[in-house]
């Protein structure tokens, strides 16, 4: 790296480490370069772990990382999802507190000691890092900290990037939004704008204005979190009374330590709520030690027995409670919870006990439905189950609080009368554009979100009756209601986070308003997020699910995007069966055969009393009149493809519009998906990106190390083990002219896979760290007119690798065995989400020592030898064999295009040779009949190894 480079990267104050000769250049872009940078906060976390990768392979020893911001801005969470990838080291500033909670005052924090633990490790000695116990609000100790440990340190806390700290830190990462913003538009929503930003920052966070934000300027990295709360990984509960800890069978702790914390709980009422003002209105504020949690409203789904929570809550100061008081809100209720929590792994088990109540209360835990409801009858606890939030029950034995006359909202910072009424509440509103450049901001970036709106905190459903004149949400007689009334559309478009609480919430008014059963359809584009939406709906509402790709009658040609081979007949039938009550037979489609296979009995019953329909059409005019709720999904995997095609016609100096691309890779997307989305009750835009999300990872070992079969099968659950077999064919296609250092890799290409009948794009732009291949778990099947569509915008197929994958999974772990065409001996895949476990199989079939972070397109390029080779990188059969797919993809293609849109102009193959499509018809036939055949022989292996073992 260039000594301007590194002056550059490390500037204000920043740790000028070492200094190097300049170095050669290289066709890889450097991101250190292009750094400070103003991103999003999955954005942030990718270009952090490439930052630290990239600076640790430039410089000789220990990396050091400050990430701050204030609290509630998602810089723990960061920090955590860091530490996940890279396996570093992590020193919580929160541990170097004195004692005293003054609302993260400055003086309270023991710099010397964390500076010195700081430059112990940046010479490369043991150091030792004390631990605080917020409880007892004092140090209880330290711990020892191996300087060979990690060649990575990221202190995490809100003065991370102090002055004190820069000169020893080698990146600088500010977080701010979050929570944190979350509550500022809360209190502007609550009082109106009778006050300045400014005046209600230094309000609720006094010393972020003079001891945070400025610090946050001399960031690298400057992340702007979106984030409010989400139900994507939800907390299920059920709640039940118990006199005492051993009112239940199951409710010893079995050896497993229990906890005991206290907690002071208090909701405080906004200065501008009125008489009617419900507790969704409400700031709850959690007291635990020195600690306070804050969260807005009831945020909270009841379904049956179930209380499903978002993580929503985060830290705060003392300054902030007595801000919100000073402002004019007014705690209305108190009362200090006791509990006693054991874990058992899948759930916990508390004992509660509520002071104001007088009783004591078992709550079960977990992040999964089914599971909490299984564990807790296993445990004996069966009811009666309450449902109600200790709140609700204090309200009905004591009553709602009166209003009291509030304080005044000073009015030192308004101009004009003093007697300023407070207006009507208006959330925050913020920059429309997400901009890179720091000097465009209307604002202070460390006051905008990443988001061109916040959202209303309060969105309330409402029902229309058939003449479009809206109605009271009343709860109605239900015969008379159904009929005549249908739900009122939402106005705006809300996140993926938001429009799932939104869901279930339209949902649960159905179901109030209008009884069951309730049946939805989710449309939209493919790779929008519709099934993994649908899932989470399920999940918190344990419904089931129907996929529109099983009313197909009929596959041909690869055509999965063709309104006119779904079976609309059968589809009315089975929906007006569900309607009536009825059992319905639901089809089963085979992708593999391209035809119906058989069906299914579906009944609805009353105890759920929920459908989902989703799929491509799910809202054609034709389908959606049939069904009570519309959700429409936009954006997710979908979106990346366009960008990413624009990204590569950009650096080959082709400016393409998105619209145009659109066009001509999903040309029946505009036709006959879009116009009716847009009648959606519920629009939702999905901006997850499979690249840069840290929830999608997947972490991999890969290994060409023979493994024995009965090796693992050993390390795989047997109650949970299935196996399959799959044959695939991998076509990667780039645009000619791309930069690159003379050798193909996947990060230029696009990869499609042919499987089963089917083609999908796999995304794959992995993260490599040690051994691990931390890659998107996220593919998407995409239709045939997609890759014609590819081939017609320049996309040139320049390589294809032929397999089988043998696949052993038990739900945690995934073990494929590849076979790969001209490549001697199988290679090994493990997979999973967790790290550890994964290691940890790796290290059970002895692989360690044996790995390989290379792809499958590196290795078969690195084994032709290079007479073998086209000007693409494969060898002369392949190349003949790739081009006759290519031939029969853009045929078939460009007639399904052109059969949809006489608009646009497509340029057809001249003859589509017959001969061509009876060999790939051949092939399709071949590998339908072998995997069969492999699939019936691993059956017969598998079963055959249980019988012996149950033997013995």
């Amino acid at each position: 790296m260039d000594d301007e480079v590194v002056q550059r990267v490390f500037h204000e104050g920043g740790r000028d480490y070492f200094q190097q000769q300049p170095s050669t250049s290289s066709s890889s872009s450097s991101i250190l370069q292009s750094l400070p940078l103003h991103v999003s906060f999955d954005h942030g976390y990718y270009l952090l772990v490439k930052s630290i990768q990239e600076l640790r392979e430039k410089k000789d020893g220990l990396v050091t990382v400050g990430i701050g911001g204030p609290s509630g801005s998602g810089k723990t969470s960061l920090t955590e999802k860091v530490a996940s990838v890279i396996g570093c080291t992590v020193i919580s500033m929160e541990n170097y507190c004195d004692g005293v909670d003054e609302g993260n005052v400055l003086d309270s924090i023991d710099f010397v000691t964390l500076i010195k633990n700081l430059e112990d490790l940046t010479k490369g000695e043991d150091t030792l890092i004390p631990e605080f116990d917020y409880q007892q609000k004092r140090c209880i100790g330290y711990k020892k900290i191996m300087s060979t440990s990690s060649g990575v340190v990221i202190v995490d806390g809100t003065y991370a990037l102090h002055a004190k700290l820069r000169s020893l830190l080698d990146i600088r990462v500010a977080v701010v939004g979050g929570v944190h913003f979350s509550l500022l538009s809360k209190v502007r929503y609550d009082i109106g704008d009778s006050c300045s930003l400014d005046y209600l920052i230094d309000s609720i966070f006094p010393l972020f204005r003079k001891h945070i934000e400025p610090d946050l300027h001399h960031a690298q990295i400057r992340i702007n979190n979106s984030f409010v709360s989400s139900f994507r990984e939800a907390i299920y509960k059920v709640k039940c009374r118990s006199k005492s800890s051993d009112g239940y069978p199951g409710s010893s702790s079995q050896g497993n330590q229990a906890q005991t914390d206290n907690f002071i709980e208090m909701y405080l009422r906004p200065p501008s709520a009125s008489e009617e003002a419900g507790i969704n209105d409400w700031i709850k504020v959690r007291q635990s030690g020195i600690r306070y949690y804050l969260s807005l409203g009831d945020q909270r789904i009841v379904d049956k027995n179930f209380i499903i929570r978002p993580k929503a809550e985060f830290e705060v100061g003392r300054m902030t409670l007595g801000g919100l008081l000073a402002l004019g809100y007014i705690v209305v209720v108190s009362y200090k919870r006791a509990s006693t929590t054991v874990n058992y792994g899948k759930v916990s088990m508390s004992f509660e006990t509520i002071d104001v109540l007088g009783e004591t209360f078992l709550v079960t835990r977990g992040t999964d439905r089914k599971t909490v409801g299984t564990e807790a009858l296993k445990m004996g606890i069966n009811g009666p189950w309450i449902t109600k939030s200790y709140l609700e029950m204090i309200l009905e034995r004591k009553g709602v609080p009166r209003l009291s006359t509030p304080p005044l909202v000073s009015n030192t910072t308004v101009t004009g009368s003093q007697e300023t009424t407070i207006v009507a509440p208006k959330p925050i509103r913020v920059t429309p554009n997400l901009v890179t450049g720091l000097e465009d901001l209307s604002q202070p970036w460390t006051r905008s979100p990443t988001k061109s709106k916040i959202e209303p905190f309060l969105a309330t459903w409402r029902f229309m009756s058939t003449d479009s004149s809206h109605i009271d949400n009343t709860v109605l007689d239900p015969s008379s209601f159904r009929d005549t009334v249908r739900l009122a559309p939402m106005p705006d478009s809300y996140d993926l986070d938001r429009g799932l609480l939104l869901a279930v919430q339209a949902i649960q008014a159905l179901l109030e308003n209008k009884g069951v059963p309730v049946i939805v359809g989710i449309g939209g584009p493919s790779g929008c997020g519709k099934t993994s939406l649908a899932h989470k709906m399920a999940n918190i509402i344990g419904c089931e699910i129907i996929s529109l790709e099983s009313y197909y009658k009929q596959i041909k040609d690869f055509k999965y995007d063709d309104f006119n081979s779904l079976d609309l007949s059968l589809l009315s039938k089975n929906i007006d069966d569900i309607r009536n009550g009825r059992r319905t037979k639901v089809p089963i489609f085979d992708l593999e055969s391209g035809a119906r296979s058989g069906f299914k009995e579906l009944e609805v019953s009353e105890d759920c009393g929920v459908i989902i329909f989703e799929g491509v059409y799910a809202l054609h005019p034709d389908i959606r009149m049939s069904l009570d709720l519309w959700i429409a999904v936009v954006g997710g995997v979908h979106s990346h493809l366009i960008s990413r095609v624009q990204r590569d016609k950009s650096r080959v100096g082709c400016f393409i519009s998105q619209n145009e691309i659109m066009m001509t890779v999903f040309p029946m997307f505009q036709q006959l998906i879009e116009p009716h989305l847009v009648h959606a009750h519920l629009k939702i835009r999905n901006d997850f990106d499979p690249v840069l999300s840290p929830e999608s990872s997947l972490f991999v070992l890969k290994s060409n190390k023979k493994v024995a079969y009965q090796d693992i099968l050993s390390i795989l659950d047997p109650a949970k083990f299935c196996s399959s077999v799959q044959k695939f064919i991998d076509i990667y296609m780039r645009l000619p002219g791309i930069p690159s250092n003379g050798q193909l890799t996947d990060s230029d290409c696009i990869r499609v896979r042919i499987c089963e009948g089917r083609f999908a794009l796999l995304i794959r732009e992995p993260i490599r760290e040690g051994n691990f291949i931390i890659q998107p778990k996220v593919d998407f099947d995409i239709s045939i007119t997609t890759v014609a569509g590819l081939l017609n915008l320049g996309y040139q197929a320049v390589a294809y690798i032929e397999a089988s994958a043998f696949i052993y999974q038990d739900g945690k772990i995934l073990i494929e065995v590849d076979h790969l065409q001209d490549v001697p001996g199988p290679y090994i895949q493990i997979k999973g989400v967790s790290k550890d476990a994964v290691a940890a199989a790796g290290s059970m079939l002895k692989l360690d020592g044996s790995y390989t972070t290379k792809s499958y397109l590196e290795i078969v390029l690195e084994r032709l030898p290079t007479m073998e080779r086209t000007s693409g990188g494969i060898n002369f059969q392949q190349s003949t064999r790739l081009l006759e797919i290519m031939d029969f993809i853009q045929s078939q293609g460009c007639s399904t295009s052109s059969e949809s849109s006489s608009s646009r102009v497509v340029s057809p193959i001249e003859g589509i040779i017959e001969e061509m499509q009876s060999k790939i018809r051949r092939l399709e036939r071949w590998l339908a009949i072998n995997t069969v055949l492999w699939t019936f022989l691993m059956s017969a292996i598998v079963g055959y190894s249980l019988y012996q073992r149950r033997r013995q």
